[in-house]
């Protein structure tokens, strides 16, 4: 049986290494990203390059997008020349993008009336170097048929595929990651801080505390990055973590489920946000609790 032949849009921090890792594990892999010039590296390592979307469905079993956000994921699937316009029923498409849980299960069901084609969603936790190592953990939404026939074209990009339940679990289960990383963002940047105002090298703690309860992936990223001051090549954004912060406050209000950590470390990102860092490193959060000398 042959390969169904994959197409990938947004080509961005993450889309980029997976749309390699496809390519490296054997897939026909055909790409369109709204800036072209994003294009042209993956185009040297093997991938073929879509002048629009409808040429991208013309040619693809399967679409992979991998977006910034809800509105983004809508327009491209949606908007003028967009995926639903030119699928067709036997066609699936998998989101890799973190987006609104409700706005993805309506996607869903508005995607199926139009053209036919299935739905998965399929966040992703692990950042770029889960990306670029193929060791990202996948959490699902979908029917079980649909989410069992692409877990072979999620293995190079993935250490663990779960299937949650329906449309739009997936994107829930990521909520509730983000939920944790931005509470320990928030948090760790108090922690940096006290031990530098207490007069103790902050740049040792991720070893003072290695394997204790308080080890975790964001503690080993980010505490050096501040301890050091070190904010440049972010590997992603506040801005990013601001947006699903808020997507969590929004599923708190839709399942009545009080979330006031979540709550609080969404109002801290956003003051810093609104001064000048939406596109810098979570690690400048920091520089909030920092004194300032005169």
């Amino acid at each position: 049986m042959p390969q169904p032949r994959l197409g990938f849009i947004g080509l961005g921090l993450m889309g980029d290494p997976m749309t390699r890792r496809l390519l490296d594990a054997g897939f026909d892999v055909t790409v369109w990203n709204r800036t072209v010039e994003k294009c042209a590296p993956l185009l040297e390592a093997g991938a073929t390059l879509a002048g629009s979307i409808a040429e991208l469905m013309l040619s693809v079993d399967v679409v992979m997008l991998c977006l910034a956000n809800t509105a983004v994921v809508e327009d491209v699937i949606f908007g003028e020349g967009g995926v639903a316009t030119h699928g067709r029923a036997g066609q699936r498409l998998i989101d890799l993008s973190s987006s609104d849980p409700a706005a993805t299960r309506a996607f869903a069901e508005k995607l199926e009336e139009e053209c036919g084609m299935c739905w998965v969603d399929a966040p992703v936790s692990g950042g770029v170097a889960g990306a670029e190592a193929g060791s990202l953990a996948i959490m699902c939404g979908g029917t079980e048929a649909d989410v069992e026939a692409v877990r072979f074209l999620l293995a190079p990009l993935s250490a663990r595929v779960t299937h949650m339940g329906p449309v739009g679990a997936g994107q829930v289960t990521k909520v509730c990651n983000q939920m944790i990383v931005g509470c320990q963002a928030a948090v760790i940047a108090e922690m940096v801080a006290l031990a530098e105002a207490s007069g103790v090298d902050a740049g040792r703690l991720t070893e003072a505390l290695a394997g204790g309860f308080a080890d975790s992936k964001p503690f080993q990223i980010l505490t050096p990055r501040m301890a050091a001051s070190e904010y440049a090549d972010p590997a992603w954004h506040l801005r990013t973590l601001l947006k699903d912060l808020d997507m969590a406050m929004a599923q708190s209000q839709r399942a009545g489920s009080a979330t006031p950590m979540s709550g609080l470390a969404a109002q801290l990102l956003r003051a810093h946000v609104n001064h000048g860092h939406a596109e810098h490193d979570p690690a400048t959060l920091v520089e909030a609790y920092r004194r300032k000398e005169n």
